[in-house]
């Protein structure tokens, strides 16, 4: 609401700036069309200040942790920092086509001035104004025998904005989830354009195209009382000089230098980091084809939940891609767990040697490269007393890690944690998914049921694509004592979970508490969660929504 109210603020006063005394002539060639190009220009400085700012991650981890001493919810805003990013792109394409179309007016009013060759009115005279010194012209356009077509790719204006449109218009149509989540390299490289865009954007203004009248101009012509008398502009005994004008210095780059600077800075870290050595030191592969990577690095701290961008430069020196850390901040290794989906995750599987049924040796291992880590909501699952995990598929990756440091501090290290009680919900489409997870459940499982502490973590398993009737064959298993998909004590669930009863039986077990509620999983399932939590959230029970990007 915020960053709204100032979007609003800046076009109302940017919009009544340019209808002022000043640039009283300009209006007499353009209209109120000047002031809607001016208005959205002010907000196009403004968002495009700030959509660097939640894309330095670095930057972000360090107000976050500096955030949450003082204030929780504050700091999950930061967690949000994709979104807001989107919004703010969202925000410049908007401001981009207000400004484009009512410089498409303006070129057509500037160039209706010139093509008007009468000195009875006003327009033209304006419009011949600086012919001589071609200093203080008022019109762009200085002659009848062009069009503004030629305009726009022979001035420095024009052609920066066709170049920043452009860039703009392969970013965002890359940018669409198809896309992303199909070619994502095609989304990785055309994203790159913003460095031609932020260069094409601080020169955009710099040729002072827009003009209005001079200050010391005002003085010796006063546009309420010369405008009907231009005829008689700099005769003797007028009282009306002819009026000059004057662009204002181009402003954009006040407003990006700061954000550019700080990603730049965040941009040598990520290249530092890169350079440190990283050690491979387990490959596993498991049956769902998904790779899990065992790796260490000399002054790594890691915390559960959190997520580092990998780079592996024998598949691709640019490309860095972010994955949830699988271990546990007690390991003395870091792990993270790659489901192959694409052309970068099938090649770092062949590289590690996925495709062979042969051990590959250490030294043949590619290199890899590791920025982060990076906080997410996760870190504030032990906070709350009662807690509610849910992850979708690969989107349990996250809790994977909360569950293995629940196992160190409760179980192995004895140690008394805040949260006295965890909900686990797993919701998988088919049974492969399970097989990477299951043998750390069934580890859990066997642990707590030694220590006597099975009241500590309750687990929900759901084959949503299954239904009752389709695993009927499995009934036959049910008398036994564990699970005959998963191993494991707790029986699997088929179809998708009642979410109202699920909130309204954590909600008569847990009066008077505060319930962390933590999703890793698509947007359909966090709206619905959400919803539940706030329609769950009574006077003595309430639900607090954490959602992972997914």
């Amino acid at each position: 609401m915020v960053w709204l109210g100032i979007n609003a603020y800046l076009f109302v006063q940017f919009y009544m700036n340019f209808l002022v005394q000043r640039w009283f002539y300009t209006r007499v060639l353009l209209g109120h069309a000047l002031s809607w190009a001016r208005a959205p220009a002010a907000c196009l400085n403004f968002n495009c200040m700030l959509i660097l700012l939640p894309v330095c991650r670095n930057l972000l981890s360090i107000l976050r942790g500096t955030i949450q001493c003082c204030s929780r919810t504050a700091a999950r805003q930061l967690d949000r920092n994709l979104t807001f990013h989107k919004l703010v792109a969202y925000m410049i394409a908007f401001h981009t086509a207000v400004h484009i179309g009512a410089h498409l007016f303006n070129f057509e009013f500037f160039m209706d001035a010139q093509l008007n060759r009468n000195t009875s009115l006003l327009t033209f005279v304006l419009s011949e104004i600086g012919n001589g010194d071609n200093a203080s012209f008022l019109n762009p356009i200085r002659t009848n025998e062009t069009n503004p077509t030629i305009v726009m790719f022979t001035t420095v204006a024009g052609l920066t904005g066709v170049v920043i449109t452009l860039a703009l218009i392969l970013i965002i149509t890359s940018s669409m989830e198809v896309i992303r989540r199909s070619y994502f390299e095609v989304f990785w490289y055309t994203h790159h354009l913003f460095v031609i865009f932020f260069i094409g954007l601080v020169f955009h203004g710099y040729a002072r195209i827009v003009r209005g009248q001079t200050t010391e101009s005002l003085k010796t012509n006063i546009p309420e009382h010369c405008a009907d008398d231009f005829e008689n502009w700099g005769i003797n005994g007028s009282g009306c000089a002819v009026p000059e004008f004057a662009g204002n210095p181009p402003g954009t780059w006040k407003w990006v230098l700061g954000p550019m600077i700080l990603y730049v800075c965040e941009r040598i870290v990520r290249i530092y980091r890169s350079h440190q050595k990283v050690v491979i030191t387990k490959v596993v592969m498991h049956p769902s084809k998904t790779l899990e990577l065992q790796m260490k690095k000399k002054g790594f701290h890691m915390e559960v939940g959190q997520y580092v961008f990998i780079q592996c430069p024998s598949v691709s020196r640019l490309e860095w891609h972010p994955f949830t850390l699988t271990s546990a901040p007690e390991e003395d290794y870091f792990s993270a767990h790659i489901r192959i989906v694409g052309d970068w995750t099938q090649a770092l599987y062949e590289a590690c040697g996925g495709n062979t049924n042969e051990p590959l040796e250490a030294w043949t291992l590619p290199k890899m490269a590791i920025d982060g880590p990076f906080g997410t909501a996760s870190e504030d699952v032990f906070r709350y007393e009662v807690v509610m995990l849910v992850g979708a598929g690969i989107g349990v990756t996250p809790f994977a890690s909360i569950l293995k440091s629940v196992w160190y501090k409760r179980i192995q290290n004895n140690q008394d944690v805040f949260t006295k009680k965890i909900y686990f919900y797993w919701l998988c489409p088919e049974t492969e998914a399970f097989e990477w997870f299951a043998d750390l459940l069934q580890s859990l499982e066997r642990q707590m049921t030694e220590k006597g502490m099975m009241d500590f973590l309750s687990y929900n398993i759901y084959l949503t694509r299954w239904k009752e009737q389709e695993a009927a064959h499995f009934r036959v298993h049910h008398e036994a004592e564990n699970d005959p998909i998963t191993g494991l004590k707790q029986k699997t669930f088929y179809g998708k979970p009642n979410w109202d009863n699920e909130f309204t039986n954590i909600e008569s077990r847990h009066p008077r508490s505060k319930v962390g509620v933590f999703l890793c999983g698509p947007p359909m399932l966090g709206k619905a969660l959400e919803k539940q939590c706030l329609s769950h959230s009574e006077a003595d029970v309430k639900f607090i929504f954490n959602k992972e990007n997914f």
